[in-house]
């Protein structure tokens, strides 16, 4: 039996999920104490909850996402308002670091993916499908490219593609958080920014007053960015410039948040107040309870013995990549750190994957605007560009 939910509905249960979710972290000193985002505690144990009743009662709950994808642009749109032109230009040389990783990754993950595939006797293309197809390029990337895969003889590339994107998912989530936290502490990192944190508010924090005159200061540029990013994007999209409308959104709140200032002077500016990392937090959190409550789990019981291993060998891959290259060549610093836990974020999983990682470090250990700014300009702009010659170029090799 088939359960469809509307949107409205789908919206209440992903509020839930969220509750649960700080509700667990709250009452588990693990999920905490290693950094695990509240929103991948609480969507993990809803699709668990609703695998159970697949296998059980053989009901299925199809849900109405089609807020999501608003729900992501508002909150790329609050990362771009977040970033001062001060703080863009201290990031400049480590964007360009972190950016080299970032192809240094999907450069030893596909290299690997189709080694091991090779070794297990299967196609090395499932080996690429298993690598910076759908890891680092998550369930989109996965499912554009699954008709290429297809002419060349993966049949079922799409359903392969979208098994490794959600095992990533999960994975990312569970995993970037954890090596943060043993960073930090083994190393005694301390944060050196004194502003409030980028998304959210700190655990151990008094809550500082949000009146009503502020976010709706807040709501007002975050949608005036969105409206003239998405539709920026949009128009570069007419003219043959590819370009998702997240990340218009990013540069047009990027581009709002140090011009109009200017004009304004004597209003505060909704990048200072916590209304501005509320809506974020919201936004983030709301994304990836709907994106996780909505994986079909059991899905990832048909993957065979081969297939387990290889994305076994990936996770691997990344953490040790993480922590012996990515941490080191970032300069060794709690900003490291905190990058740290959104490359494994956007290398297993996605950009939110990223963001919610970083969100649940800097929540338990302060501020770090450097990492989001570096992060979502590498994972939101820069990767599916790169990702996209990368894959070619390993597609154009091996058939």
């Amino acid at each position: 039996m088939v359960v469809e939910l509307s949107t409205h509905r789908t919206l209440l249960i992903a509020i839930l999920v969220l509750f649960i979710g700080k509700f667990i972290n709250r009452r588990v000193p693990f999920f905490r104490n290693y950094d695990i985002p509240e929103p991948v505690t609480g969507g993990l144990f809803a699709s668990i909850v609703l695998g159970l009743l697949h296998a059980v009662e053989g009901v299925d709950v199809v849900f109405d996402t089609t807020l999501r994808d608003s729900l992501l642009l508002a909150f790329f749109t609050s990362l771009g308002l977040s970033a001062k032109l001060d703080t863009l230009v201290q990031g400049g040389r480590t964007l360009v670091i972190f950016l080299g990783l970032l192809i240094l990754a999907l450069l030893f993950q596909n290299t690997v993916g189709v080694t091991i595939a090779s070794l297990l006797g299967l196609d090395p293309l499932i080996g690429l499908i298993s690598g910076s197809v759908s890891l680092s390029g998550g369930h989109g990337t996965a499912i554009v490219w699954a008709p290429v895969f297809e002419k060349y003889g993966i049949t079922n590339a799409m359903e392969l593609g979208t098994v490794c994107a959600t095992f990533g998912l999960v994975l990312g989530g569970f995993t970037g958080g954890p090596l943060a936290e043993r960073l930090i502490r083994i190393n005694r990192l301390k944060s050196s920014s004194k502003e409030h944190i980028t998304i959210g508010s700190r655990y151990n924090e008094e809550h500082e007053p949000i009146d009503a005159e502020n976010t709706l200061l807040a709501l007002f540029t975050l949608v005036l960015a969105m409206v003239a990013g998405a539709t920026s994007a949009r128009w570069l999209v007419s003219m043959g410039i590819q370009i998702p409308e997240f990340v218009g959104c990013l540069f047009a709140g990027i581009l709002v948040t140090n011009l109009i200032p200017k004009v304004f002077r004597k209003q505060q500016w909704s990048s200072t107040v916590p209304s501005l990392a509320v809506i974020s937090d919201v936004c983030l959190g709301l994304f990836l309870a709907m994106s996780l409550m909505s994986m079909q789990l059991w899905t990832l019981a048909s993957m065979a013995g081969p297939l387990f291993i290889l994305l076994m060998v990936q996770t691997c891959l990344m953490l040790t990549f993480t922590w012996f290259v990515v941490y080191r060549l970032l300069g060794r610093d709690f900003d490291a750190a905190v990058m740290s836990s959104g490359m494994v974020g956007i290398g297993l999983g996605a950009t939110p994957n990223a963001m919610a990682n970083m969100t649940a470090v800097t929540q338990h250990y302060g501020a770090s605007p450097k990492a989001f700014i570096v992060v979502p300009l590498a994972g939101a702009f820069f990767i599916d560009i790169v990702n996209s010659v990368v894959i070619r170029l390993f597609i154009d090799l091996l058939a």
